[in-house]
Parts: C-alpha cells; sequence; structure tokens
C-alpha cells in the first residue's frame, strides 16, 4: 500500500494495483481499475516513486528483470 493525500488533507493508503493510470488536471487523479477516480496532493512523480518503493519493498521486480 501506498501513502497518499486527498485535497483535504487526509492521508490514507491506497492498493497501488488497483490503479488503472493517473492524470494530471492539473490536479494529480488516479483513475481506479474500479471506475473510481481519486484526486491526491502528491504530484505524479511522487505517486510513481511510491509505487517504485512499494514494489521493490514486495520484491515485485524479481520476476520483471
Amino acid at each position: 500500500m501506498i501513502k497518499v493525500t486527498r485535497l483535504n488533507g487526509v492521508e490514507y493508503y491506497i492498493n497501488p494495483h488497483q490503479i488503472e493510470y493517473i492524470e494530471m488536471n492539473p490536479d494529480t487523479t488516479l483513475m481506479m481499475l474500479s471506475g473510481k477516480s481519486v484526486v491526491v496532493r502528491e504530484k505524479v512523480n511522487v505517486v510513481i516513486q511510491r509505487i517504485i518503493e512499494y514494489r521493490r519493498l514486495i520484491g515485485a521486480f524479481k520476476n520483471e528483470e
């Protein structure tokens, strides 16, 4: 799970495997596989870095190398 912050300042954790794609309009919007969208304070590059760190933590890159 990665930590993200809603625009109202509430922090919570989201499963990065459920993110279908990310938009910038200008806020960062995570489009989920369920069809829901989540607008967060973090910039796109921060979200991507957190996803990479999470995948390293769980060993997800071992099968991709």
